[in-house]
């Protein structure tokens, strides 16, 4: 896959933070970027696919306490994430 070089401008201690948690993992900065990047791009997809399935069902009244267990599940999944 081609890699595109690009300049970000982020905050000191974010930067600084990144460079030790690179470091700690042994990976080049860019590739924690990358790594950081997909994350974030996978969990804002999940939310999406989330709302959606949400949507799906919320004229569906059989199956609203499964919505409701389904919703708090998922939060408990993510409530700590980014």
């Amino acid at each position: 896959m081609p890699n595109v070089k690009t300049a970000i401008s982020i905050e000191k201690p974010v930067f600084e933070q990144m460079d030790i948690l690179a470091k700690n993992l042994n990976v080049s900065r860019s590739r924690l970027f990358t790594m950081a990047a997909r994350e974030f791009i996978q969990r804002h997809n999940n939310i999406e696919l989330l709302k959606l399935i949400n949507e799906a069902y919320k004229d569906t009244t059989e199956t609203e306490p499964m919505v409701t267990m389904m919703h708090s599940k998922h939060y408990g999944m993510v409530k700590d994430q980014w």
